[in-house]
């Protein structure tokens, strides 16, 4: 698979809500290609998993 592929492989599993799979392709984009808008998805993605906090919300 090319870098692209893998790149939109990443949104479809962010889309849907598994972030550990999206994660595992945008590294995979970004390994074949270092310039990949991967790279700006990856920290987004990260971003988000760092700010999320199950503790701050508990009904």
């Amino acid at each position: 698979m090319t870098a692209e592929e893998y790149f939109q492989r990443g949104n479809e599993y962010r889309q849907r809500g598994d972030w550990q799979e999206a994660l595992a392709n945008y590294m995979e984009a970004i390994e074949l290609d270092p310039n990949s808008p991967a790279v700006v998805a990856k920290e987004m993605l990260e971003n988000i998993l760092n700010f999320y906090n199950k503790d701050a919300y508990n009904p």
